[in-house]
């Protein structure tokens, strides 16, 4: 069974960085798309950043230059570098993947939908 086990998350002023961790047990695809969304109180999941199995990665406009989704394929694990943080990144983030795709996933999907995988979260608070 697919694990998904998020770390790195934690309480830090604004300005600060963060780097977030997910690691992938018994996730063997060659073709597919992972992604970190984010929840905040009282608002939707949205999705962060993706990154597909060629390395292409998108973004939500708001972390833009501030944030950096990677990946680790020998260590089996999704990184999302978070810097100059603001109190609006304060949320629950997760990290999600795709079940094993048969094409390339090159346009970009920050949808929940699109993703069949999901850790159980990791809380990012941001104090001014």
């Amino acid at each position: 069974q697919v694990q998904l086990v998020e770390s790195g998350g934690g309480s830090v002023q604004s300005g600060g960085s963060l780097r977030l961790s997910c690691a992938l047990s018994k996730y063997t695809c060659a073709k597919y798309s992972m992604a970190w969304f984010r929840q905040a109180p009282g608002k939707e999941r949205e999705g962060v950043a993706n990154i597909n199995s060629v390395g292409s990665t998108s973004y939500t406009d708001s972390v833009k230059g501030r944030f950096t989704i990677s990946q680790d394929n020998g260590k089996n694990t999704l990184y999302l570098q978070m810097n100059t943080l603001t109190p609006e990144d304060t949320a629950m983030y997760y990290c999600a993947a795709t079940r094993c795709l048969t094409y390339e996933m090159y346009l970009p999907r920050r949808d929940a939908p699109a993703y069949n995988y999901w850790g159980q979260g990791t809380q990012v608070t941001v104090s001014s």
